[in-house]
């Protein structure tokens, strides 16, 4: 099966792998999955910020 990955570089999806990996968000089941990368970091970031935040 096919792994889909999110350069974040060149801002694209890559079907296996073809880049650097310190270039590389994934993998990701789907293309799709893969093109939302970038968001769901920031969804990351951003709970893990207010859980820090909490600990103040």
């Amino acid at each position: 099966m096919a792994q889909y990955w999110y350069n974040v570089e060149t801002h694209a999806v890559e079907k296996d792998a073809q880049s650097g990996w310190k270039s590389l968000i994934g993998p990701y089941e789907t293309r799709g999955e893969a093109e939302q990368a970038l968001a769901k970091v920031q969804e990351r970031n951003e709970t893990a910020d207010a859980l820090d935040e909490d600990d103040v």
